[in-house]
């Protein structure tokens, strides 16, 4: 069963519910039955790829208008609740770019079976350890962490591939309504938006996975029939 998330390494939300959502499926029997696929999405896609943010109250003071005092009282319970999570998130050092080649690098891993990995890899290092996402020189290092070959990291950031893929996944997040990540489709039948306590990430796999598995199981289909061999001996 396939479980899509879309999100933007850029989103506190999306780290925090990466980690809620894994503790569900640390608690559900059928997890290896589950493939993980996750979608880009971008907060701001505006933002200039040559820009860049010294840390997360800066960015929101000059692009959203919001004081100092209020980003930070803004940020604060966000931070709280990823402590809650497991998570680190200090926005006092987060450096804010523009996540383009950050995703387009995912879709690399993700071809190469790394992309979970290369996900928590750049949540980590954009949110807990402060360095700049955007730049390609950290992007190389973070791929090759991930398990990349340097060469194929290095090829992809030099040109525009998986640049398509990226834009896809962005348009189908408006096909579907998507309106705020992170979102998360189970087997294209029920939705769940935001970063939920991991209770609700269980109870949706186990409702969805019931209906997957009781799907695939049906033989309600039209059998034309032929000459054939049954397991007694008789063919006719």
């Amino acid at each position: 069963m396939v479980v899509e998330v879309w999100s933007d390494i850029a989103c506190p939300f999306c780290y925090i519910g990466k980690h809620n959502f894994e503790k569900a499926l640390q608690q559900f029997p059928e997890a290896d039955a589950v493939k993980l696929e996750w979608k880009s999405f971008q907060l701001d896609p505006e933002l200039p790829r040559t820009a860049s943010y010294a840390n997360t109250y800066e960015y929101l003071a000059e692009r959203k208008g919001l004081s100092r005092e209020h980003a930070e009282e803004m940020t604060a319970g966000v931070a709280l609740t990823g402590q809650r999570a497991g998570v680190e998130l200090n926005f006092e050092t987060t450096v804010v770019a523009n996540t383009w080649d950050a995703h387009r690098l995912l879709h690399l891993a993700k071809a190469n079976g790394v992309g979970n990995r290369l996900k928590e890899i750049l949540f980590r290092t954009h949110f807990t350890d402060g360095k700049n996402i955007g730049d390609r020189d950290t992007l190389v290092t973070l791929g090759v962490e991930a398990g990349l070959p340097e060469a194929s990291v290095a090829a992809v950031l030099a040109g525009d591939q998986y640049g398509y893929e990226v834009a896809q996944d962005i348009q189908e997040a408006r096909n579907i309504g998507v309106r705020g990540v992170p979102f998360f489709v189970f087997n294209r039948k029920y939705a769940v938006s935001g970063a939920q306590p991991p209770e609700v990430f269980l109870q949706t796999l186990q409702k969805s996975f019931a209906e997957w598995r009781e799907t695939n199981r049906s033989t309600d289909f039209e059998v034309i029939s032929g000459p054939s061999c049954t397991p007694d001996g008789n063919c006719d």
